[in-house]
């Protein structure tokens, strides 16, 4: 079927359309035909509209940080555009919500705010001093362009100005401290001793008959794991790696040493003056000229940079711009940078920028190594290229061949690749190659399972692909009862010891309910028992289940001790007393304590009454989505 299409695509009438398709792109712009006439919007949000572009450069960030976030833990299906989409138009409509209310109370963030913001950001720092390359390069790999960056840091920065004024108009009263110190401060006096599960398992025995029946009734426990065994061909870039010619190598050795790391770098430093509102030319001259005379006098560069540059970003840092090998300002920066010398200012060079002062305060000179040193790597290079490309050329035949091939046999003869055979694959294969979830999501589909096709080709990352086909499905299947007796009895023997565990704990309740002490009757079974006296919420030396439950009991009358008991996960039973409670008092509690306990009601408020605020904007708001 395949070749048949790419057959047809070589007629008259199909090449014809083809170039219909062309000269409409090159006229009206690709845009036109893949986004369509009118507004496009994919929401409204009070008249303001929220359009795809915005949307899917959203979904795309959200992409970005879920990948992070997961790592080597990565599921292609939660960054589905279709599984983010509605998510984050929520987030969005939420977030312009915001912004319209931070701009009617005219909350904003200047142009010198926001540089200067940009500037101390370490990501965008070497050695602690802000680099252009660097900054540009790291958006770049991020997928942000610098506008879009500086506008969304200014919404984030006017979105922080509003939700702090929020925050700040919350605050606990004295009264709410007292209160909350007298929950959060308390403290209890109490004992407890263990009924350990391991003294009871030991008397206990499971018959054959108790064996057979657990079996009867458990059948579905004892199933094996359903498992499946693949044939599959995995395509890498190593797969695909040939010797490269000498002719080749010498030509990617020339490129490499015109890269930039073998030029000539040189540090630069400068002093930008822009043209201000309403400053003429001459008014900006005369500024260049103090700055000049300045130096002249022996200023240091740094100091006038400081007191004269308009550059916020460099001017914190005297001026400094870091390194250039030639291409990192604008042409005219760079032509006055390759003729000065080191330690001497330049005459004033006119950019689109504004007028620089120019000084370069440390020059690299660039040298290439050999050819045979940088041989190794070169090859590498070329060979790891060129495998990339005949890897995607057989990627695509491979697509094309296994669609229509009833295995993957004759694909593998036909590209002169290799079909694997798996071992048992489970649905939550925890290592090796089909731990990835989109390879198990495709072995345990419908398509390959149960109608024994051929998977599509599956792009794993780092230039992996595979194709999977069933070979054997082994469904779950109940084992023998001699296999797993002696697993039951195990099971038969703790359910046991688990009764009489909590059996004991009952008549341990009732000893203490008659007036005997948890020391009395620890000592007279053998128990462990232990005593806490002032403990508090944050205790640590109390098991985490003792803890639960003191503190989840009322406190008891004067004289009166009150029990209870909890079971733990490993079957234990911990008996409880509770002698006394100890109300937390505000004024007990040392600076810090109180710190912090402010700090936390005036968070908890501060952030119920954001989340109160943005429902009130939407409640509020008109919302349509399209």
């Amino acid at each position: 079927m395949l070749q048949n299409i790419r057959q047809q695509v070589q007629g008259p009438t199909i090449k014809i359309l083809v170039w219909l398709i062309v000269i409409s792109f090159s006229i009206f712009g690709i845009e036109s035909i893949l986004v369509g006439g009118g507004s496009g919007g994919v929401a409204e949000v009070n008249g303001e509209e929220v359009s795809p572009q915005e949307l899917q450069q959203a979904i795309n960030t959200q992409k970005r940080r879920l990948i992070s976030m997961m790592g080597e833990n990565f599921d292609p299906a939660m960054v589905e555009d279709d599984v983010l989409r509605a998510p984050v138009l929520n987030s969005l409509i939420g977030r312009i919500l915001m912004m319209q209310s931070a701009k009617s109370m005219d909350l904003a963030v200047s142009r010198k705010e926001l540089d200067s913001l940009i500037a101390s950001m370490e990501q965008f720092q070497i050695e602690g001093v802000f680099s252009p390359q660097l900054y540009t390069s790291v958006l770049s790999s991020a997928g942000y362009t610098p506008a879009y960056f500086k506008q969304t840091l200014r919404e984030d920065v006017a979105l922080t100005q509003l939700r702090s004024g929020l925050a700040g108009t919350e605050f606990a009263t004295s009264l709410e401290l007292t209160l909350n110190a007298q929950v959060g401060a308390e403290q209890r006096d109490l004992r407890y001793l263990t009924i350990p599960l391991q003294s009871f398992i030991d008397s206990q025995e499971a018959s054959q008959e108790q064996v057979a029946a657990y079996y009867a009734d458990h059948q579905d426990d004892f199933r094996t794991i359903e498992t499946v065994e693949l044939d599959y061909i995995e395509l890498a870039p190593e797969q695909f790696v040939k010797p490269v010619e000498d002719s080749a190598v010498l030509e990617a050795y020339q490129l490499e040493i015109e890269n930039a790391q073998y030029k000539t770098e040189n540090r630069v430093s400068h002093i930008l003056f822009e043209t201000r509102k309403d400053e003429d030319e001459d008014a900006l001259q005369q500024r260049v000229t103090l700055a000049r005379e300045k130096l002249a006098a022996g200023a240091d560069f740094g100091a006038v940079a400081k007191e004269f540059s308009d550059d916020v970003g460099s001017a914190a840092n005297g001026g400094d711009l870091g390194f250039s090998s030639g291409d990192a300002f604008p042409a005219e920066m760079e032509e006055a940078i390759a003729q000065l010398p080191v330690n001497e200012v330049s005459a004033p060079v006119k950019t689109d920028a504004g007028t620089h002062l120019v000084l370069v305060t440390e020059r690299k000179e660039g040298s290439a190594p050999p050819l045979e040193e940088l041989r190794p790597r070169l090859e590498e290079q070329l060979q790891l290229a060129q495998a990339r490309v005949d890897l995607l050329l057989a990627v695509e035949q491979l697509k094309d061949l296994v669609f229509n091939a009833e295995d993957l046999a004759r694909p593998a003869r036909e590209l002169d690749l290799t079909v694997a055979r798996s071992e048992p694959i489970a649905r939550n294969q925890a290592d090796g190659l089909f731990a990835n979830p989109a390879l198990q999501a495709a072995a345990f589909s419908e398509e390959v399972l149960e109608e024994g096709h051929n998977s599509d080709v599956i792009e794993l990352g780092d230039d992996r692909f595979v194709v999977l086909h069933m070979h054997k499905h082994n469904p779950p299947q109940v084992r023998e009862l001699a296999d797993v007796s002696e697993q039951i009895a195990g099971i038969i023997k703790e359910q046991s010891a688990r009764e009489m565990v909590a059996a004991e704990a009952d008549r341990l309740m009732r000893e203490l309910a008659a007036g005997a002490s948890i020391e009395q009757l620890a000592n007279s079974a053998g128990y462990d028992w232990q005593v806490e006296l002032g403990a508090d919420r944050r205790n640590t030396s109390l098991p985490p289940d003792v803890l639960s439950l003191a503190f989840g009991m009322p406190a008891p009358a004067e004289g009166e001790v009150l029990a209870d008991f909890v079971m733990t996960p490993a079957g234990d039973a911990q008996v409880v007393a509770l002698v006394r409670v100890n109300p937390g008092r505000l004024e007990t509690l040392d600076e810090p304590a109180v710190v912090a306990l402010r700090r936390q009601l005036n968070s908890e408020y501060a952030n119920l009454l954001d989340t109160e605020f943005q429902r009130g904007l939407r409640e509020s708001a008109d919302v349509s989505v399209m």
